[in-house]
């Protein structure tokens, strides 16, 4: 993953809070935390990926913590 080009989405601060991504041969898309660009990649078919990046932004997976939190 040495030649990969990491893309980090145009909605990410400079404070580096957020994920970069880079397509990979055979078909795979690498996901990776921009705070430890050393550290490991998850794997993923783009298929896979776009569906929980839609659950995550049609809240499917909200647990309601941060609502919680901010009331507290």
């Amino acid at each position: 993953m040495r030649d990969a080009q990491w893309l980090r989405s145009s909605y990410s601060t400079g404070m580096n809070n957020c994920v970069e991504t880079a397509s990979l041969p055979p078909g795979l898309l690498a996901v990776r935390d921009s705070k430890n660009t050393s550290g490991p990649a998850l794997l993923f078919v783009p298929d896979v990926w776009l569906t929980f990046v839609d659950a995550l932004r049609d809240g499917a997976l909200d647990t309601g913590a941060a609502t919680r939190q901010r009331e507290s």
